[in-house]
């Protein structure tokens, strides 16, 4: 898998449409999108990963995935199924509606990338950080992210 920098990508209107019409308070995911905005930026995930082979999911839609996994305190499994069939993770990750997700083991995967790579980014524990201190994060965790399976 290589890493191809993408933009971090709009919020595509049907998405957005529809999850407002949801929730048109928003709730968690749309939140950290609309007061965070971009968090992470491909770039910042050179180091865990090559630059041949076919172009890999985006990390930082995955690493935002990850901070909303933490802070529902989901398995793998379970935040591969929200990506796939939740509006407002899909609003997060500027998904369409009809994106397929990706499989489960991808969260293993790139979590094992970062640590390998070393290119943990410190904007990551200040994310959680500031997701906590804005209600974030859940309350059975204490307000702290919980560690993933």
């Amino acid at each position: 898998m290589s890493l191809q920098p993408r933009p971090w990508p709009e919020v595509p209107p049907l998405t957005a449409r529809v999850a407002r019409a949801a929730s048109p308070k928003g709730n968690l995911a749309m939140r950290i999108r609309d007061e965070l905005g971009v968090v992470y930026e491909d770039g910042r995930f050179t180091g865990a990963f090559g630059v041949r082979g076919r172009p890999g999911i985006s990390p930082a839609q995955l690493m935002m995935a990850t901070v909303l996994q933490f802070s529902e305190n989901l398995t793998d499994r379970q935040a591969a199924d929200a990506v796939r069939d939740r509006m407002s993770w899909k609003y997060a990750l500027g998904l369409d509606l009809d994106d397929p997700g990706f499989d489960a083991s991808v969260f293993s995967e790139f979590r094992a990338r970062l640590v390998e790579g070393e290119s943990g980014d410190p904007r990551a524990r200040r994310a959680s950080g500031a997701s906590g201190r804005r209600g974030a994060c859940s309350r059975r965790a204490g307000g702290r992210a919980p560690t993933p399976p």
